[in-house]
């Protein structure tokens, strides 16, 4: 099945979530009326079945023929025998519309997350998102599929009901318009009274799901230093907590469910009996078989207005996650690339021009006045401080962020005339962190080019020092790595991450802090790939160890945000100035 392709955020711009909605469902707007029509006929035995036991019953009571028996009796085996095709009809069309909405929804909202800029990335959680798109979509199935299903009974119920009331007993019509919304309403209210208690257990769960977290975090430190009894007796007291609050809970639910259903049978024995005296003493035409009928419904329609206004929170709790879920499709801090130049190849000169950029437009800047231009095939290191603007000016090479004035150029074009997109694929980055997902290493190294052969991804691991230990895993190429590279050493996955960026030949590379978590060994079979890596590309590379960046061509001071010095290691070592006072730091 093909997944609904294309933006939905244009339809997120300030409207209310209920039309929200019924844009979301346009496509399947046939597939609904069927489903609402086939559920009309399935659920048709519930009013219908009151008015064929009162034909029954007045068959029997006043003798009439036998054969008005066997044409009712008919009726509702037909009626029931339609149940399952109309109710595998309903599911298929209603339950499929609303999975396919949500399908949808789901990739609207990947698509939107590859759209916005990763300054939105940085200030949104990660599990924020996730939510939304695991949660609060199936929040949204969940309230549809659940209005659908008990809105409509109970509305079909209910005017099927009102209808066959109106037109078998008329007189008794008035008395269901006041009695059943009065009984429903006073059954909801008792309920109501439940909200605060479920609350307060809810509230009481959630701290015993965060004291196991805790404990479980907290393993190591726990078991280190024998405090076993210490995190269970905090965990012991919670659980003890959550137990009492459930106790009262249910205790509190048998009370109110008691009154509220001795309430509603009370009000219905009135009604019954009310009822069988009309029907007695001949005050209105009402037959032995109405009276049935009448009580039969009473406790149906009743029934049904309950159900109609405990959707409230479901439909409350849908229409919040709508608005969720809007917060991503709205949100305007978008990387646009639609309608800008290709760029075909790269040569790999970059020039910044007087380049400014603040992260918050009333704050300092985080680069100032930043002028520098690298020559195609030239590396250069950046060095300062934490904070001195160095993954500023990175992010700013890769397009992540745009400058609040000044401009950057690669090869000669302005970047903000660039599709950013196109220019990526001739750039690579191995940052300190190397980001692997689950799957085997052939699959990591060869990230998103569908046709690479074995060959070249064992060129490319080889190049990156990283084969010798890849044929010693028991899967070889296809072993799996785990959730981040899990069960691999941290110089191994920066290996794997030198193999990958090897793979597509960038004509620009950034090393992010590449080795600096890395012990001795590591670091230098990693440094000895990134060397291999480095040779004949422009190359930007960030290092706290002044030690791994001697050998740029050109070493680049920043000091909040401005540069102080550039040149060689040797130049500005011979200077004294702000790098020769870092390396005697670290030296000593």
């Amino acid at each position: 099945m093909a997944l609904p392709q294309g933006p939905l955020e244009h339809r997120y711009q300030g409207e209310h979530p209920v039309r929200t909605l019924a844009y979301l469902f346009r496509k399947d707007r046939l597939r609904l009326l069927v489903a609402v029509l086939a559920f009309v006929v399935k659920h048709s035995p519930v009013w219908l079945l009151p008015l064929v036991t009162a034909n029954i019953i007045d068959i029997v009571v006043e003798k009439r023929p036998i054969s008005e028996l066997g044409g009712n009796t008919l009726v509702l085996v037909v009626v029931l025998l339609l149940n399952y095709p109309t109710h595998m009809l309903y599911v298929r069309c209603m339950h499929c519309s609303v999975r396919r909405t949500g399908t949808g929804l789901r990739s609207a909202l990947c698509h939107r997350m590859q759209e916005l800029s990763i300054g939105y990335h940085s200030r949104t959680s990660a599990s924020a998102l996730q939510t939304k798109v695991i949660r609060d979509v199936e929040n949204i199935e969940q309230s549809v599929q659940q209005s659908a299903d008990t809105g409509l009974a109970a509305v079909i119920s209910l005017i099927g009901g009102l209808v066959v009331i109106g037109l078998r007993v008329p007189a008794a019509l008035p008395a269901f318009v006041l009695v059943v919304p009065a009984a429903s309403l006073l059954v909801r209210r008792l309920r109501e009274r439940l909200r605060s208690h479920n609350e307060h257990f809810r509230r009481q769960v959630e701290q015993l799901s965060s004291r196991i977290g805790e404990m479980t975090s907290l393993m190591p430190v726990t078991r280190a230093h024998g405090l076993e009894r210490a995190a269970l007796g905090r965990v012991d007291g919670t659980l003890r907590q959550v137990l009492s609050a459930g106790i009262r809970l249910d205790l509190l639910n048998g009370h109110f469910g008691a009154i509220a259903w001795i309430l509603l049978q009370t009000i219905g024995t009135a009604f019954l009996a009310g009822a069988a005296l009309i029907s007695y003493y001949a005050w209105l035409p009402i037959s032995p078989g109405d009276v049935v009928m009448l009580s039969t419904f009473f406790t149906t329609l009743t029934g049904s207005m309950t159900m109609l206004m405990g959707l409230a929170p479901i439909v409350a709790k849908g229409l919040e996650s709508v608005r969720s879920a809007g917060e991503v499709l709205q949100a305007p801090d978008l990387e646009v690339n639609a309608g800008k130049a290709e760029v075909p190849a790269v040569m790999g000169r970059i020039d910044f021009e007087s380049v400014t950029y603040r992260y918050d437009a009333e704050g300092a800047a985080a680069v100032t006045d930043f002028s520098l231009s690298v020559r195609p095939g030239e590396t250069v290191a950046l060095v300062g401080a934490s904070g001195a603007g160095k993954s500023t000016i990175l992010n700013l090479l890769i397009g992540f962020i745009r400058p609040v004035s000044g401009r950057i150029l690669l090869d000669g074009a302005d970047m903000a005339t660039l599709d950013l997109r196109s220019y990526r694929r001739f750039l690579s980055v191995v940052p300190q962190d190397s980001v692997l997902f689950e799957g085997s290493i052939r699959e990591n190294v060869g990230y998103g080019l569908p046709d690479v052969d074995e060959q070249t991804v064992r060129a490319a691991l080889r190049d990156a020092n990283a084969l010798e230990f890849v044929d010693r895993l028991p899967g070889g190429l296809d072993t799996v790595v785990g959730e981040r590279g899990a069960r691999l050493s941290g110089g191994q996955r920066q290996r794997i991450a030198i193999a990958r960026a090897l793979i597509r030949d960038p004509r620009i590379l950034v090393l992010d802090e590449a080795t600096s978590a890395l012990d001795t060994r590591s670091e230098a079979l990693v440094q000895e790939a990134m060397d291999r890596l480095m040779c004949g590309r422009t190359v930007f590379v960030v290092a706290h160890r002044l030690s791994t960046v001697r050998n740029a061509d050109r070493i680049v001071v920043l000091d909040q945000g401005r540069i102080s010095e550039i040149g060689s290691h040797a130049e500005l070592l011979s200077r004294g100035g702000a790098y020769a006072r870092l390396q005697s730091t670290q030296v000593t």
